[in-house]
């Protein structure tokens, strides 16, 4: 009920910045009689979204319902075919369906716009859409589910185990229930899509991203990491090369003292990288309902002033076809091995690494009491693929026990 919140509250305000009085006519949700915090009595109530979306005095349809498909989509769909604007907050419908709604909203001359589906409260696709259209982008990498930094920060800080933390952050109402998709990386991965699109001007790829969540990070390598001077972040990053576009969802390594390294707790951050402009940082909260609100809103506004552009800021039919480029972009490697301490271990370790032309920037042994010694080893910027062979010969090694833990160490 954010919005109408500020819609009631702030009309006055949202009229002068939009040079137009925004009314609220009408609503739809799934149960008439719960009591939402707000007066909802003076709307017109339609009990299907799809009848919401063709009322007959709307020139305008919020969607913040969820979910790819179903009512959702078939609310946006009657909306826009009835030449009515759209504006919603759900990244899980424009992941799935963006490319097709963003041709749909231009057939019928209406905006369709989904910043609140993206960083929350952060203006990132107005961002990418007006302030950075004269840059040509190639990369983008960001914080993009505050879930999961949240569950990092208090390992680190609190040296809790994974299992308690998360059970801490849905008591605080942090994460949901069943917390597959904040953890497990989806959602990020599906606010990365279409920031994707956005930047480098290609249809909507959800499928073409390489997903890893934060359920496998352990207190033993938040601890090894800041003991080199790095912070693990769930980072999502898409980068331009010219073999196409890579798109990973990842537990990644970053500087301790870098911005990312910084944010702590549910904030979002997003770095863009572009030609001419360089690197511009963009931070704030990522969920909620003012955040989420205030997103809203502001595309109403915009709408309202006039602003009818592509929902991805070019024209739906000269959206690139995707191209996938997993694995092109070389990074520097964190390892962590566990092998037996005797007299040349190193060495074998290290020629393993070396056959897959891979060289070591630094490595050191840690404190241990049992037979098997922990290594960590930073390497020098290489392929996964590469690494991934290095890997397997060292798995192999009958002074190995158990699978290397391998994380990307994202330059900034």
């Amino acid at each position: 009920m954010g919005v109408v919140h500020i819609l009631q509250t702030q009309s006055q305000m949202i009229a002068a910045r939009a040079g137009r009085p925004i009314q609220l006519v009408a609503v739809s949700a799934r149960d008439r009689g719960k009591d939402r915090g707000a007066d909802l009595s003076a709307y017109d109530w339609e009990d299907s979204t799809s009848m919401l979306a063709a009322h007959n005095d709307i020139d305008l349809l919020v969607e913040v319902m969820g979910g790819e498909g179903g009512a959702a989509l078939e609310a946006v769909e009657t909306a826009l075919g009835q030449g009515r604007h759209v504006v919603t907050a759900n990244k899980a419908l424009m992941a799935r369906h963006g490319t097709a709604l963003a041709r749909h909203a231009e057939q019928h001359h209406v905006a369709l716009r989904f910043e609140a589906g993206v960083a929350g409260g952060i203006p990132i696709v107005k961002a990418l859409t007006e302030g950075m259209a004269a840059n040509r982008m190639t990369r983008i990498l960001g914080v993009l589910n505050g879930t999961c930094n949240y569950i990092l920060t208090e390992m680190e800080r609190t040296g809790g185990a994974y299992a308690d933390i998360l059970a801490e952050a849905q008591r605080l109402g942090y994460a949901e229930a069943d917390p597959t998709f904040d953890v497990g990386g989806f959602d990020a991965a599906q606010k990365l899509a279409l920031l994707t699109a956005t930047a480098f001007s290609t249809q909507v790829d959800y499928g073409g991203i390489a997903v890893e969540g934060i359920d496998r990070v352990t207190l033993t390598d938040i601890r090894y990491a800041g003991e080199m001077g790095y912070r693990i972040k769930l980072l999502g990053i898409a980068h331009r090369t010219d073999a196409g576009v890579e798109q990973r969802m990842q537990p990644c390594l970053v500087p301790s003292d870098s911005a990312l390294g910084q944010l702590d707790s549910v904030s979002n951050m997003v770095v863009l990288e572009g030609d001419p402009i360089g690197r511009t940082v963009y931070q704030g909260p990522g969920a909620g309902a003012g955040a989420t609100a205030s997103a809203v809103v502001a595309d109403i506004i915009d709408i309202a002033r006039g602003l009818v552009i592509p929902a991805f800021g070019v024209p739906a039919s000269t959206l690139g076809k995707p191209v996938r480029a997993e694995g092109a972009v070389p990074a520097p490697y964190y390892l962590r091995l566990s092998v037996a301490d005797r007299p040349g271990t190193l060495a074998r370790v290290a020629d393993a690494l070396g056959r897959a032309g891979i060289s070591i920037d630094r490595m050191r042994q840690t404190q241990h009491v049992e037979a098997m010694a922990p290594v960590l080893i930073v390497t020098h910027a290489c392929l996964r693929s590469d690494l991934d062979t290095a890997l397997a010969d060292i798995e192999a090694l009958d002074v190995s026990a158990g699978a290397p833990v391998a994380y990307r160490i994202e330059p900034l």
